[in-house]
Order: structure tokens, then sequence, then C-alpha cells
């Protein structure tokens, strides 16, 4: 059994991808044209934003972000510990300095209690200069953004919503990557929207912005590409890879979305006496990047582990280290205690889960668990 079916989906796929791809080998344009410029103009308009510029990942999408914003050597930019190294390393690749925030035990996503708190001491300590706040949408399920900008503006800070694994969820009506100054996602082949190698995208409604990343996503040219106005690096999605996503696009718009919602409510309903399962909060729609359950305790969780695994069913545990306790930060101050961070790592792991599922094998994986 896959974790993700990726080999179903293209299956499934398969007759719109070929062509697709077809269409990009018989033309021969591979970098930038039309595909590109049409899955830009298709991303913008689902998420509803002006914007859309995509490049080659999505760690790149967030450091072209803190590039336009003049992120540097003595700022402090906000990040969850529970989540993927890029949402720290792209803020020390900078220069700048990740400032460790807890989450909250039943959404995964920033607490907002934790991230005030830790401005607070950022500012009182006035070694560093607070700049902006990286919320992420973990699992699928878009982050509290009311509440986070309400804070960003308390503060003055910049926003940068990393959508990675949220893309197609929602809060208050509005799609994930519309939320904050900026946003980011990544189509990683395991993500919600994935393409076949790698590929990520920026969101913004700034017209500075956008064209200041097209810039620095291309060598940092100008009015054209042999004349370079600042210093950047090579970042595109390719026309095939673009492709890829436009055909990918009309399913998850059309039935993905649906199908792995109803994965989700079916995991749920089978387990929802057993094990705590995942919380999407009223006003929320998650895209279901992973289906995360919570045990009571490390032994437990391996246990369940070891069974799957006996029976040929795959589990992953995201993230079995936070991001404070990560090797590299072994000697970064840490502003304020990340307990549900740490609890977290050591008490959840995801279960084998894609749009493609039947009831009867979500059936047959509960019943291995227990």
């Amino acid at each position: 059994m896959e974790f993700r079916d990726l080999k179903k989906q293209y299956q499934i796929l398969k007759p719109k991808m070929d062509q697709a791809v077809m269409e990009v080998m018989e033309s021969s344009q591979f970098i930038g044209g039309p595909k590109v410029k049409e899955l830009e103009e298709r991303l913008a308009s689902y998420v509803g934003v002006k914007h859309c510029i995509t490049c080659g990942n999505g760690t790149d999408a967030l450091t072209m972000v803190l590039k336009a914003w003049g992120i540097k050597e003595g700022d402090a930019v906000f990040v969850p510990s529970f989540t993927f190294f890029a949402s720290a390393e792209v803020v020390s690749f900078e220069g700048a300095t990740p400032v460790f925030v807890d989450v909250d035990r039943d959404t995964f996503n920033m607490d907002v209690h934790s991230l005030e708190t830790a401005i607070k001491a950022v500012l009182k300590e006035g070694k560093l200069k607070p700049r902006a706040v990286m919320p992420v949408d973990l699992f699928g399920l878009p982050a509290d953004y009311d509440a986070i900008q309400q804070i960003a503006d308390k503060y003055d800070l910049l926003v940068l919503e990393d959508g990675a694994q949220g893309f197609g969820g929602t809060y208050k009506g509005k799609r994930a990557c519309s939320f904050g100054d900026a946003a980011t996602t990544s189509f990683f082949p395991a993500k919600p929207l994935g393409c076949y190698g790698d590929g990520g995208a920026v969101f913004t409604n700034d017209d500075e912005t956008a064209a200041y990343i097209r810039s620095l996503a291309v060598h940092g040219k100008g009015e054209h590409k042999y004349d370079n106005v600042r210093i950047g690096w090579n970042s595109r999605l390719d026309a095939i890879q673009a492709a890829i996503l436009l055909v990918k696009l009309d399913a998850f718009e059309e039935y993905e979305l649906k199908g792995i919602d109803q994965v989700a409510q079916w995991y749920t309903e089978f387990l929802k006496d057993k094990v705590k399962t995942p919380i999407v909060p009223e006003g929320y729609t998650s895209s279901w990047a992973q289906y995360t359950i919570t045990l009571k305790s490390e032994e437990e969780r391996d246990l369940i582990i070891t069974k799957l695994r006996e029976q040929g069913i795959p589990t992953i545990i995201y993230y079995p280290k936070p991001l404070h306790r990560q090797t590299v930060y072994k000697n970064h101050k840490l502003y304020v205690p990340c307990p549900v961070s740490e609890e977290l790592s050591r008490t959840v792991v995801s279960l084998s889960f894609d749009p493609y599922r039947s009831k009867n094998l979500i059936t047959g994986i509960v019943d291995n668990l227990f």
C-alpha cells in the first residue's frame, strides 16, 4: 500500500496528463510560455488574489518573499516550532533570526497567545527587531488569521502565510494562500496540489512585491532577461510541470477536495471513540494534506505504527522533532516554551491517505489499528 497513492491518481488522469505533456513537448516551449502563464492566472483566480508567481519550489517561494521584504540580520521572524524545517531555514538563510512559538494542541497551528508572548519577550530584550510572522497551514488547515493579523497590526509586523500544506483549505470563506501580506505554496508531489517534481508559487496583491519576485526568480532580470537590475537566482517552474498542474487543478477543483474530505470523515467516524482525531473548527475547511491522529503516549504510537507496518500499511510521523530541538538550532535562544510542540512530536502519526480510498479500505486500516 502506498502512503499517498500517486500511481492511482496518474492512472485516472493518464489520458489528459499524457496529452498535456505531449503538447509541451511538441511546442518545444519548455521554460515559461503559455502553460505557465495559464497556470498562474488560474491559480490567482482560484485563490482570489491579484498575482501568482510560480517558481522552482516552495522553499524558494518563502525565501523570495523574505528577500523582497528586506528581511536581514537583526530581524526576528516568528515561526511555529511544530512544522517542516523550511519555515525556519529560510529565515536563517537571510541572516535573520527565527523565533519559535508554540502551537495549538487541537489545530496544530500557531498559538496566538504564544506568539504575542514571544513578541513581547523579543521587544523586552531589545536585541532583535520584530519584522514578520510566518503562520503555517499545517496538514491542510488554515491558521487563525483574524487573530494573527490583529497581533501583527498591533506590533507592525508583516504576515507571510506558509500555505505549502494548506492549498485548497478555507477560513471564513476565503481560500488559503490569500491571507497576510503575501503567501506561498509548494507543489511537491505529495502536497494537496502536487506536480511531478518540485514547484512552488507566491501569491500577493501587491504589484511591487510581485514585480520584484518575478525579477528575482530569473537572475534579477529587468525589462528583458539580458538586463539584470539586481542579484537574483534561477527559480522557474518549467512548462511540463505547469501542464501537469493544470490537469491536476481540474481534478482538484472538480472532485479531489470532496474526495479527500469524505475519506477524512470515514477515518473520523471509525476512530473518534478510540483516539484523538483531527479537529476542523467552525468556519474552516481543510484540504487534508495529512490525516494526523494524536495518541496518549509515544509508546502507544509506536505500537500502532508496528501493527500497521506488519500488515503492509505505511504511516509517517510529521514531525518527530520540533524545530527548536533541531541540531542546527541547539544553541538557539528559545524566547517562549513550546511544550505542545514537544508533546505532539512524541504522540502524533499520520495515516495512509488520499482522495481515491474506498470506505472498505479505510475500514480495513482502522481494524488493524486496534
